[in-house]
């Protein structure tokens, strides 16, 4: 009968703990927002961070929209990538001196003529995506099609 409260308390007490590890982080987190880093409020909002006073943050949101928000409304701070990665759609190109790989395979061949040929003779056959019927199948198709040859007797007895 003990063993049942003991297993909830404990319950809560982790629950509660792990709770508390979350909040501490992102009071840090808020703690630490400097003017210029990208963030996302906790109604899904992406701005600019423009200046940050003791309970408020002033955002930039776009061309002459400037926010000023509570620091608790601040559910994100991004990285420069993944902030200009969702906001503006630019792609940070680590690797900028190498070669882009080609999104067809054809660039992948030794030599263009053989990728020509491979594309001409692809072109030449159709492919058939019915049902394909077996050889018993097709035998009976095609004897139930023939008609069949008969004396003229055999249907006036």
């Amino acid at each position: 009968m003990l063993l049942p409260f003991i297993v909830l308390i404990g319950a809560m007490f982790l629950m509660t703990r792990s709770a508390k590890r979350k909040q501490q982080q992102a009071t840090e987190m808020r703690n630490q927002l400097q003017p210029g880093s990208g963030v996302r409020t906790i109604g899904g909002m992406y701005a600019t961070v423009k200046e940050v006073n003791e309970d408020t943050v002033l955002l930039d949101a776009g061309p002459g929209v400037e926010l000023l928000f509570a620091k608790n409304a601040i559910g994100a701070v991004l990285s420069d990538d993944e902030y200009n990665r969702i906001v503006h759609g630019i792609e940070h190109d680590l690797k900028s001196d190498t070669d882009v790989v080609p999104n067809d395979a054809s660039s992948l061949t030794e030599s263009d003529d053989s990728a020509d040929d491979a594309a001409a003779a692809s072109d030449d056959k159709s492919v058939d995506l019915g049902k394909k019927e077996t050889a018993d199948e097709s035998a009976e198709a095609t004897q139930d099609d023939e008609p069949k040859k008969t004396d003229g007797d055999s249907d006036a007895k």
